[in-house]
Order: structure tokens, then C-alpha cells, then sequence
């Protein structure tokens, strides 16, 4: 199983950039699934602008028919009646299959998420082509309670989109990486799961979104990563579907 991480710098209130930015990179990628960062179709710091630049779901009818040929996960201020979340969604064979909306909502320092969003509820797997999947966003994984229930429902493959801003420089490296890094291998270990992290890139009134994006395998092991800070767009491959002996084996083993 191919997977193209895509780490790309989206533009606050420009819709029509954005979508044909998603659309160059899915339709030049030859892998199974195509994976962008958290709010790729919107930008992070959307504030009063949020439901102006929301979208409605009939308005991403171009990704179910870009999805007739390869899987996509990406992020969007989504509008349901009056409310904005936070979404991320799965889109395969002409439909979309899965839609997660964010639980945990950052509201401290540099973070407004809880003001201008509506809160999702919890976290579901989702049947795909390439086994059981789940869809995380950024702080959503940063809650113990959600990584029991990704635990709990023993995914194949987990993807974890963000926006994630860069900070705790240091001469050992970036301490938010670092925190990142632990967070992701502890879910692949105790899940059993790949698990995909797709990072931005690119500045946004004074915020630097560090990128790293990165696959960690299902033995906890770091299979690929991306640069910090310039846009990347690469394809790995993964193995896929591993049996409930091969999850045992590499938690225990």
C-alpha cells in the first residue's frame, strides 16, 4: 500500500487556491491514498472568518469524483446547518466514507479553536479498501481517552492530520516534534497500527507550522519522515493489514 503525504501550505480565504492546489497533487500522485494536513482546505486562523469560509459538504463534490481512483483524507471548516467543526474526511470509490469532526478543541496561548468551532464527539474506525481506518486531528490525539479508543478498536491504519505551529526551539532540536514523535509511537504501538502524521507547512499571522510529517509503523519503529518547514510531497509504502498475531507479536515482542 502506497500513501502520498502531503505536506502543503494552504491560504486563508482563498477556496478556489486551495481546492486546485489538492487537485494538482492528487491527480500527479500514483499512490493508493493521498493525505493532507488539518484544515488544508480552509487554513488555520480563521477566527470571525470561519463560517464565511466554511464549506458545505455539496461543495466538495470534486473530491468524490477525484476519489473514483485513489483514496483521499483532508481537512476543512465544515458547515453543518449553523454550526462550524473542525473535519476531517475520507473520501473513496466516488463517495465519501468517513467524516470526523475534532473533540479536542485547544483554547490556551496561541489557540482559539473552542471559540470559533463546534465540538465533535469521539473518535470511529471506518471500513476501506486498505482495512479498518481511523481519522484523528492534531490535538485529538493528545487526549488519553481518545488513544484508549483508537486502542480499543484495533485499526489497521490511523491518520493524523494537523496543524501544528512550530515551537520550543532549542540546540537539541524542536521539543514539539519531540512530544509529536512519543505521541505517535505510543498509539501505533498500543493500537497495532500504521499511523499517518501529515503536518503543515508555511506562515500565518506571526504562526510557523514546523511540517515533519512522518509515518510510524505498527512496530512503533519511524518508517519516513519529512523535512521541517518546506513543502513536501512524497509517497511511501506501508504494510498493510497485518493479522491480530503480527499486533501481538510486535506490542510483546
Amino acid at each position: 500500500m502506497k500513501i502520498t503525504l502531503s505536506q502543503i501550505s494552504s491560504k486563508l480565504s482563498q477556496k478556489e487556491y486551495n481546492i486546485s492546489l489538492h487537485e494538482r497533487v492528487i491527480l500527479k500522485s500514483e499512490a493508493d491514498v493521498v493525505v493532507f494536513p488539518e484544515l488544508s482546505l480552509s487554513g488555520y486562523l480563521l477566527m470571525d472568518r470561519v463560517y464565511d469560509d466554511a464549506y458545505f459538504i455539496e461543495e466538495l463534490a470534486v473530491f468524490k469524483s477525484l476519489s473514483q481512483e485513489k483514496d483521499i483524507v483532508l481537512g476543512c471548516a465544515l458547515k453543518d446547518e449553523h454550526r462550524v467543526f473542525n473535519a476531517s474526511l475520507y473520501f473513496s470509490e466516488g463517495e465519501i466514507k468517513h467524516i470526523h469532526y475534532k473533540n479536542n478543541l485547544p483554547n490556551y496561548g496561541m489557540f482559539e479553536e473552542a471559540r470559533f468551532f463546534f465540538k465533535g464527539e469521539g473518535i470511529e474506525s471506518f471500513e476501506t479498501k486498505y482495512g479498518k481506518a481511523v481519522l484523528a486531528v492534531c490535538e485529538d490525539l493528545w487526549s488519553s481517552k481518545n488513544i484508549d479508543s483508537i486502542c480499543d478498536m484495533k485499526p489497521d491504519i490511523v491518520y493524523v492530520i494537523a496543524n501544528s505551529p512550530a515551537r520550543g526551539f532549542s540546540d537539541d532540536g524542536l521539543d514539539i516534534e519531540k512530544k509529536w514523535k512519543s505521541i505517535l509511537k505510543t498509539t501505533a504501538l498500543l493500537s497495532g497500527a500504521n499511523v499517518i502524521f501529515v503536518n503543515r507547512v508555511g506562515f500565518e499571522d506571526g504562526l510557523g507550522f514546523w511540517g515533519g510529517s512522518m509515518v510510524i509503523g505498527a512496530d512503533g519503529l519511524l518508517k519516513h519522515s519529512l523535512d521541517f518547514f518546506d513543502e513536501k510531497i512524497e509517497s511511501v509504502s506501508i504494510e498493510r493489514n497485518l493479522s491480530e498475531m503480527q499486533k501481538y507479536m510486535l506490542r510483546n515482542g
